[in-house]
């Protein structure tokens, strides 16, 4: 079942900052899969990555909102209330 929260008020029409984990790419690192916040468009690493860029952006940013950046998944992700969202 999908749930909601007070957060998604928050989301923007924002342009993905690249193709793939901005943090990870400056460093020649690699990923596992994508995350994309709906608050400025970062593109971050998952929390499956060594890296966790995605959770990091969010601890940083406090953005409470990312979703799948992965071709065929449009879920999404409340850190704050911590709970999926479609």
């Amino acid at each position: 079942m999908s749930q909601t929260c007070a957060h998604v008020k928050e989301i923007q029409k924002v342009t993905p900052s690249g193709k793939g984990c901005k943090e990870c790419l400056l460093m020649g690192d690699t990923w596992v899969h994508l995350r994309l916040c709906l608050i400025c468009g970062h593109v971050g690493c998952c929390d499956s990555s060594k890296n966790r860029h995605a959770t990091k952006h969010f601890h940083s940013t406090k953005h409470p909102i990312i979703q799948s950046f992965e071709p065929g998944e449009d879920w999404r992700w409340c850190y704050v209330d911590e709970i999926m969202m479609d």
